[in-house]
């Protein structure tokens, strides 16, 4: 299996928790075990992203040296690979780690450092925040994108960008000059669009030249943009339980993802935060298969969308494929 939508913060399991705390000399021992699965994940559903967002905080708090960025990497990779995880790409903001002093590239350093010590085939995308148009949250975009044209590489490291949180107050179009910066640097991008905001955000992304979209789940009301997003051969990332969670989509009778493979949209099936929302891919599978009836071949063909949209090389790209073929036929 192949999870190319998967944040850093929204991994970090009970245990892996405990973990970092431990590290830190952070006390837990006051929370029972239902308290700490609620403080770090959701059971059920929530109200809108915002709340959703907020269930970050904590796991958020965790991450804010280098040890514990290291280690985190480390052990989520441990984790997925435990669950079949083939290759995954590990997405955080590193502008969000920087509250105990931390500068964006000690945040980067100590991500690398521990993507090397774990064999899954992982790669990082550096992700911008969407907010506020001021002076410092500009400045902490580029400097994001500046480390992300320091560190690229083609596989086993830092692979990409991407541009998350809130879209609904903040379109992907305020983000026109990050992504001028970007195209300039020859930097790969996804970016999280149709997801909590319009499906223009979808539009503007994919004509700016965006390949692969976080979600896009509200595009499925608008047959421009899904031709828009067929014609160009753009990836959707798509997140069923995240989704359901944040209400992106508010009746999952009508969860777009099978609509999507017959209009020919380019499908993968992810887990966005699969701690935060208490999933893994084996269950979004299971989800989409018998709610949506997803088949085995909507399944590969899903499995071999990930390949090909996948940062990463075209000889690598070719192992997948291969193995693909054996487990799958």
């Amino acid at each position: 299996m192949i999870d190319l939508h998967c944040h850093l913060d929204g991994a970090i399991t009970k245990d892996i928790a405990k973990k970092l705390a431990s590290m830190q000399d952070i006390d837990v021992s006051n929370y029972t075990d239902e308290e700490f699965d609620n403080l770090i994940s959701l059971d059920g559903d929530c109200s809108d992203l915002n709340e959703f967002l907020r269930c970050f905080e904590f796991p958020l708090s965790l991450l804010q040296t280098k040890e514990s960025i290291s280690a985190a990497v480390k052990l989520v990779q441990e984790h997925m690979k435990k669950q079949g995880i083939l290759y995954l790409e590990l997405r955080f903001a590193p502008q969000l780690h920087c509250q105990k002093g931390l500068s964006q590239e000690d945040v980067v350093l100590a991500a690398l450092d521990g993507l090397e010590k774990d064999d899954l085939h992982t790669n990082l995308i550096l992700c911008l925040m969407r907010g506020e148009r001021t002076k410092a949250q500009i400045s902490r975009n580029m400097e994001t994108i500046e480390l992300a044209e320091k560190y690229l590489v083609a596989d086993e490291g830092i692979v990409a960008v991407d541009l998350a949180g809130d879209e609904f107050p903040y379109p992907t179009e305020m983000f026109a000059e990050e992504m001028k910066k970007i195209r300039g640097f020859n930097i790969p991008m996804t970016v999280h669009a149709g997801e909590a905001g319009s499906a223009e955000n979808v539009r503007f992304a994919v004509e700016n030249g965006i390949k692969r979209i976080g979600h896009g789940v509200r595009i499925a009301d608008y047959p421009s943009i899904v031709d828009l997003v067929v014609k160009n051969g753009v990836t959707l990332e798509v997140c069923p339980t995240s989704n359901r969670q944040t209400r992106a989509v508010k009746n999952m009778d009508e969860y777009p993802i099978k609509k999507f493979l017959e209009a020919g949209v380019k499908v993968t099936l992810n887990t966005d935060d699969p701690a935060i929302c208490r999933t893994d891919l084996q269950n979004e599978l299971k989800y989409v298969k018998e709610k949506f009836g997803i088949n085995e071949d909507d399944e590969k063909r899903m499995l071999l969308n990930s390949v090909d949209a996948a940062f990463t090389t075209a000889e690598f790209k070719a192992e997948l494929r291969e193995k693909i073929k054996i487990l799958r036929g």
